[in-house]
């Protein structure tokens, strides 16, 4: 017998022994996988009724796939997703034990708190409390669970799109992590922002070759030379503002909430009013390069044959073709690139039914809230599921205070995330699914 809880109850658990599961993906197959987390997650959907496949696509790394039928299966379905991989984090540098999923302060705390255990959770408890009471949602929704996702979904949601299609049959819509959460504005109210776009990935090896020899003699052809030329010119360089549809609709916006005038001339001068979520939106204003890994020799004296490095690349919808033609003008003849992972960028209209079902959940519970659509400097899962065709969008609504740097909880130490906010974020998503 499932215990008779509420979602909003029963979220903040489901976070809590989520993130107690060490889900670390260190970007290769050396971690402990999402086995364990996928199990837990079939386990609590089966509870309740429903049937969840856990697919491997290596030892190990595991996905969540199910189907809730809907009171109208002949409609469009709907595709609800998290990730079930964090990124590692080492012990000695959190004030809490980053698997320890303690709840201190109001605050969950943990490696996945925000990114995103949380909204795993939120998809759970909605679900679960939704079937106990026998309300079914108005049409299919697909849920998934993957693996992988901070390594780029190799073997996450490009495997299952690759190799099991057929799950995501009927599926147009779907919604993940990065979005959703709140921004307070001037008049103590809370602007919503809602993924509509993200940037492509472009994360590339650069590699030169030179003659080997002797340290204490000149060689031109030096590969370190070359490499940390290329390097430097990249991580120098600023790519012009290119304002897509998505990043001029939320600085608008955001100009008119903060009550400053929107210059398109001077994008800048919006994100001085916003705080640490500059950062992220700011990163969306122009293409970006980032120099993050140098290699090369063996010994001081030496001059290696072969000097290498890697950069984080992020273009922008509609922008890869100019992106990748300044990298290649900035290495030069003598620097070689290929690719550790590369993946489109993503933009969708704000716009549809979908949208008007997010807005109106999100005032329901807020009725000051004023939803927009941003552009996400990352990538998501998102990624794989447009190129079954779906209409791909970021909510997982949390309402945050207003002094919490949520964009540096992502990756950061410390990372957690408010109470207050898992229960708030359960109730739009129920209003949400009802409306979808």
């Amino acid at each position: 017998m499932v215990q008779q809880v509420s979602a909003e109850d029963e979220v903040v658990r489901l976070c809590q022994e989520l993130i107690r599961i060490d889900t670390s993906n260190p970007g290769d197959h050396s971690g402990p996988g999402e086995r364990v987390a996928a199990e837990y997650v079939a386990e609590k959907l089966d509870e309740v009724g429903v049937e969840a496949r856990i697919l491997e696509s290596h030892p190990g790394r595991a996905n969540v796939v199910a189907r809730i039928r809907g009171e109208d299966s002949g409609r469009d379905a709907l595709l609800l997703h998290g990730h079930l991989d964090v990124v590692p984090a080492q012990a000695e540098d959190w004030a809490r034990d980053p698997f320890g999923g303690e709840l201190v302060d109001g605050f969950v705390w943990g490696r996945g708190a925000v990114d995103m255990k949380d909204m795993d959770a939120m998809i759970l408890a909605v679900v679960r409390q939704r079937l106990r009471e026998g309300r079914r949602p108005p049409r299919d929704v697909v849920l998934a669970f993957t693996a992988d996702e901070e390594a780029g979904g190799k073997w996450g949601a490009q495997w299952l799109v690759r190799e099991h299609p057929e799950l995501f049959e009927g599926c147009t819509e779907a919604v993940g992590e990065v979005g959703g959460f709140s921004l307070t504005v001037p008049g103590d109210r809370r602007m919503y922002l809602i993924e509509t776009a993200e940037k492509g990935m472009a994360w590339m090896n650069l590699r030169a070759r030179g003659t080997a020899g002797h340290g204490s003699m000149v060689h031109p052809d030096n590969a370190v030379t070359a490499v940390a030329g290329a390097v430097a010119r990249l991580g120098t360089h600023e790519f012009p503002v290119r304002l897509t549809k998505s990043v001029r609709a939320f600085l608008e916006r955001a100009c008119m909430a903060y009550g400053v005038e929107f210059d398109p001339e001077r994008p800048e001068e919006c994100l001085e009013k916003i705080g640490p979520l500059a950062r992220m939106i700011g990163a969306t204003l122009r293409n970006t390069v980032n120099p993050t890994r140098l290699d090369a020799g063996y010994k001081t004296n030496v001059i290696p044959q072969e000097a290498t490095a890697q950069v984080d690349g992020r273009f922008l919808p509609g922008h890869e073709a100019e992106f990748f033609a300044v990298v290649d003008e900035l290495l030069g003849p003598d620097v070689q690139r290929d690719f550790v992972h590369h993946d489109h960028a993503l933009e969708t209209d704000y716009e549809g039914a979908l949208v008007a079902a997010m807005e109106a959940a999100l005032t329901s519970e807020d009725a000051g809230a004023l939803p927009v659509p941003y552009c996400l400097s990352g990538g998501t899962d998102a990624k794989a599921f447009a190129r079954l065709g779906m209409r791909c969008f970021g909510f997982a609504p949390l309402r945050l205070p207003p002094d919490l740097d949520f964009s540096g909880m992502f990756h950061g130490v410390d990372e957690r995330v408010p109470v207050d906010g898992l229960r708030f974020g359960v109730r739009v998503l129920d209003t949400f699914l009802e409306r979808s």
